[in-house]
């Protein structure tokens, strides 16, 4: 299936799963305060992070979620889906220089409207590079076709 094809319901199954990595950087950190607005000092500012909880800056937990919204958007699906809802809890904290990698797994697929409305429900889980689980979820996914 090439990345321009639109996804089809019928060619997921319980079970299919994908995941997409990356190592946070500095620079994510400060672009994502930019995109986002979130300019909390936990996130960007070392001084006033070494004074609280975790002795250091935190990445912002929806940066793990954006992660999420990469596997389901690209490596799993792609084209002909709406990204219809996530929940997330965000487990551990995130830190420069950790390597998430972010996974999504089919574990639904349902109908509504007799059959007009097709969603595909995915377990989400995003993994530190100790294997720690640091954000879990689940999302649904509209298809199109």
């Amino acid at each position: 299936m090439s990345k321009l094809e639109p996804v089809k319901w019928d060619d997921y199954k319980e079970g299919d799963s994908a995941s997409f990595s990356k190592t946070v950087t500095e620079a994510d950190v400060i672009l994502f305060a930019g995109i986002s607005g979130d300019f909390n000092p936990i996130h960007i500012n070392e001084e006033f992070a070494k004074t609280q909880m975790f002795g250091t800056r935190v990445v912002h937990g929806a940066f793990s979620s954006a992660l999420i919204s990469a596997v389901l958007g690209v490596k799993l699906f792609g084209p002909g889906v709406l990204y219809g809802s996530q929940s997330v809890t965000f487990k551990k904290p995130v830190y420069i220089g950790d390597t998430l990698t972010a996974v999504a797994t089919v574990k639904e697929k349902y109908t509504k409207k007799e059959g007009k409305l097709k969603f595909i429900k995915c377990d989400t889980k995003v993994y530190n590079q100790k294997n720690e689980i640091v954000t879990d979820g689940e999302a649904v996914i509209l298809c199109l076709h």
